[in-house]
């Protein structure tokens, strides 16, 4: 499939990967609209990812590190190819949402995020950058 060009520019890391993953978000919510459980769309993406031949986990535990030791552990929803992503199912992305996705963000030492709400009319899509 085809990433959602919109979210695909030269100056986003993993710019491609990134379209494609929130294409087939996309493809999702217009599937199934809003109001179901979380559970449900992380389903419905997997399907959608495996249809486009994203190569992916879903639900992977990583360790959250301070001074160079492990001190405890977190599961983030999907790593995609590189990319973590988590997902929501709820009528509008929270503060304590976005800061959730940016500490496992530099907890996983990813480069790249994205926050993935289902819940509303329309897909809400945040993409955060570790440096």
């Amino acid at each position: 499939m085809d990433s959602d060009s919109r979210y695909v520019k030269d100056e986003y890391p993993f710019s491609e990967i990134t379209g494609r993953i929130i294409g087939a978000a996309q493809r999702v919510h217009l599937g199934l609209g809003s109001g179901f459980m979380e559970v449900i769309y992380q389903r419905a993406l997997a399907l959608e990812l495996h249809a486009d031949h994203l190569a992916f986990e879903r639900e992977v535990w990583m360790d959250v590190r301070y001074r160079d030791q492990v001190v405890g552990h977190k599961r983030v929803d999907f790593v995609i190819e590189g990319v973590m992503v988590e997902i929501k199912a709820k009528a509008e992305i929270a503060d304590a949402d976005i800061i959730q996705t940016i500490s496992y963000l530099k907890a996983s030492n990813f480069e790249i995020g994205l926050l993935l709400n289902f819940g509303t009319k329309k897909l809400e899509i945040k993409r955060f950058i570790h440096n």
